[in-house]
């Protein structure tokens, strides 16, 4: 099994470059520097159908599945886009799809329109200060009094915290670190809610990270995301995606630092030669190339499985450790062969290599992949 590229697949790649190349590439340097991108960008890009990829027009959103998504995400790295931008600009690909799955219409309408129409911004808070990838051990407690929740805990490590409107937040149903959890639609401003100080990172520059701080804060009953003690599962049905579009974001990642690296050894002469006239340089150039291949051909597979609705979660986990292993050699290459020039700010590859730290780690890390493809093993 295979991603078909068919007359539209191959419609939304061009509507796609030409989406980086008009909007994208003339600002990434300054919404690096600024730290985050604006949200006329998620406008824009919501007017041209690309925010709404994945999600059914019967929410707002612009249709097709999981595979268009990837897609689109291949394609903005690959014309020049970065992984920090697609976090930066499709945070709701991880906010959303549990509303969205609730079918409840009154939280479709309130929060995943607007957010499709690039008019809300959404996030996903899971990750506590103490937690990392112990879902079941979140600590953040939502305790029932009559219509409404008082909710209190922190998050740390939010994508789009800082610019979110509202926040899809795990917490706990019965007591912190029962393990019984629910998903609450938290709005910002609801008092005793904050976010705290924006964190500088690595690398994905463009995209605001936050910690948020919950006291008290008083969330409607109506605002819960399905029954109240099937947040777990829920969240683990959502991983996969998010897994594999880290995985795409790794292998395109690669791609584009080969098209890079390319480019710059046939350009760059040393000692009278062409870098890639050197055949040290051109095996080096082609084991690169073969590594990024091999990763995107698996994570196309690995991604019409999960689009079929085969249940491969160990296949998921491996595709994304594979591609970011592909990522890491690459990365890491690209940027040597450019010599002094790569570790400059102004060579993409530089960038690339920053955003490239945080893959093996977001959406679990590469050690708790390799758990879950042991568990798959019989281990």
């Amino acid at each position: 099994m295979t991603i078909v590229d068919t007359p539209e697949r191959r419609q939304l790649r061009e509507l796609t470059r030409a989406f980086v190349t008009r909007e994208v590439l003339p600002y990434l340097d300054g919404w690096e520097r600024a730290g985050e991108v604006p949200r006329s960008l998620h406008e824009t890009a919501a007017k041209l159908g690309l925010l709404g990829i994945g999600f059914p027009e019967s929410v707002g959103g612009s249709g097709g599945n999981l595979l268009d998504s990837i897609i689109v995400t291949e394609e903005i790295i690959r014309s020049g886009g970065s992984s920090g931008l697609i976090a930066a600009l499709f945070t709701h690909g991880i906010a959303l799809p549990h509303l969205v799955a609730s079918g409840n219409d009154d939280l479709i309408d309130r929060y995943v329109r607007p957010t499709l129409a690039g008019t809300m911004l959404g996030a996903l808070a899971i990750t506590e200060p103490d937690g990392g990838s112990d879902v079941a051990g979140i600590r953040t407690c939502a305790r029932r009094d009559g219509d409404h929740y008082v909710v209190n805990g922190s998050k740390t490590y939010i994508t789009s915290g800082v610019r979110a409107d509202f926040v899809t937040t795990a917490v706990c149903a019965d007591f912190p670190g029962s393990g019984e959890l629910a998903l609450l639609v938290i709005e910002k401003g609801a008092p005793g809610f904050t976010v705290g100080r924006r964190l500088e990172k690595l690398g994905w520059h463009c995209s605001d990270t936050a910690e948020l701080s919950f006291v008290d804060v008083r969330v409607p009953v109506a605002n819960r995301i399905g029954p109240e003690d099937t947040g777990f599962i829920t969240i683990m049905q959502h991983f996969a995606t998010e897994r594999l579009s880290l995985a795409t974001q790794a292998y395109a990642t690669a791609q584009r630092c080969v098209e890079l690296a390319i480019r710059w050894c046939r350009d760059r002469s040393t000692f009278g030669r062409p870098l890639a006239g050197r055949q040290l340089i051109r095996h080096r150039l082609a084991e690169m190339h073969t590594r990024a291949e091999a990763a995107r051909a698996y994570v196309h597979e690995v991604a019409a499985r999960v689009a079929a609705g085969e249940p491969v979660v160990t296949e998921v986990a491996m595709a994304k450790n594979v591609a970011v292993a592909a990522c890491d050699h690459v990365v890491d290459a690209a940027l040597q062969l450019h010599g002094g020039f790569g570790y400059l700010r102004d060579a993409e590859v530089e960038r690339h290599y920053r955003d490239a730290r945080i893959l093996g780690i977001g959406g679990g890390t590469t050690e708790i992949m390799n758990e879950i493809i042991a568990k798959g093993m019989g281990l």
